[in-house]
């Protein structure tokens, strides 16, 4: 069984990658996310894959491509001492697409 969608939880692109962001408002069919570097974008519950221990997890392929190319900047803005080891982690592989 799914768990259900909450405000706060992270949002990922993949399970086991860094998150993208975080639920901020749920919308009964829709939710509110807060995309790092990207701000707010109203998403489709049929956009989410799964949720599972406290975990949004999206499904790429339901997504609107301007929502996906802001999953590609996510770390863009990141200062260098604080930036993540790799730039790419947690953004959409294109390889991994399925049109």
């Amino acid at each position: 069984m799914q768990e259900r969608i909450e405000v706060g939880q992270m949002v990922f692109v993949t399970d086991g990658a860094m998150g993208v962001g975080a639920v901020r408002e749920t919308r009964g069919e829709d939710i509110v996310v807060n995309i790092q570097n990207a701000g707010d974008f109203v998403l489709p519950v049929s956009a989410v894959r799964d949720v599972h221990s406290g975990k949004v997890l999206l499904d790429l392929d339901r997504l609107e491509p301007d929502v996906v190319e802001a999953l590609r900047h996510v770390h863009d803005a990141e200062a260098p001492p604080y930036a993540v080891l790799d730039p790419k982690d947690g953004t959409p592989d294109d390889t991994k697409r399925t049109h």
